[in-house]
């Protein structure tokens, strides 16, 4: 029994080592406000719209702290407020990620695990149970939102960070408590549809290459 529980143990610890790397601590120039997690390895950004807004990002007060000590000012790309995500673009490459799973396999009793900064402290895990994925979870009743719910516990610095499955897939964005012993999370799946149309968007605001003179002919490109 005890080898058993040591190979688990130790199997949890390698999940959380490698998750917690592609986790950053973000600031608004006050205490911690909350977490991120690394979407992309060119430097794109999940997080809450309640983590950041305009008007702290627009007074520059914004920082993102990566897993290796590096800070960066964000760029804010996207938000909603409704769906409580955000997404940010830091100018950084090669960053951890965390593999994508997918919200719609999740089973009720599969176990979960939550990272991000509580109350400002580096590496807080908690860990539960899914209770629930959906529109309606118990009492949490919302028509235009999805959530995974879990009994697990979430604290002030949590939110915006990666919920995950035993495999270390992430499966959430850390949201919200809604009472003493559940914690829910905007669903991986709905995550990503924000985050697709978000970076479409913003490639196609990008300026267009300007046409270079070549030989007496204009070369497009």
């Amino acid at each position: 029994m005890n080898s058993v529980l040591t190979q688990f143990s130790s199997g949890i610890a390698s999940v959380s080592e490698r998750v917690l790397s592609a986790v950053v601590q973000i600031r608004n120039g006050r205490a911690g406000a909350g977490t991120g997690t690394i979407w992309q390895s060119d430097g794109l950004i999940v997080t809450n719209a309640h983590v950041v807004s305009n008007r702290r990002v627009s007074q520059g007060a914004l920082t993102v702290q990566l897993a290796d000590g590096r800070e960066f000012t964000p760029r804010l790309l996207a938000i909603d407020p409704e769906a409580d995500l955000a997404v940010l673009r830091i100018d950084a490459h090669d960053l951890p990620t965390i593999e994508l799973g997918s919200s719609q396999q999740l089973k009720p009793g599969q176990l979960v695990f939550a990272f991000g900064f509580p109350w400002g402290v580096a590496g807080g895990a908690t860990s539960g149970v899914v209770i629930g994925v959906g529109a309606q979870v118990g009492d949490m009743v919302s028509p235009r939102n999805e959530w995974v719910a879990a009994s697990l516990h979430l604290r002030p610095g949590h939110s915006g960070g990666p919920m995950v499955d035993a495999d270390g897939r992430l499966i959430g964005i850390n949201t919200l408590m809604n009472g003493p012993d559940v914690g829910a999370a905007v669903p991986v799946d709905v995550a990503k549809r924000f985050v697709k149309e978000a970076y479409t968007k913003w490639q196609q605001a990008q300026p267009q290459p300007t046409p270079q003179p070549s030989g007496g002919r204009i070369v497009h490109v």
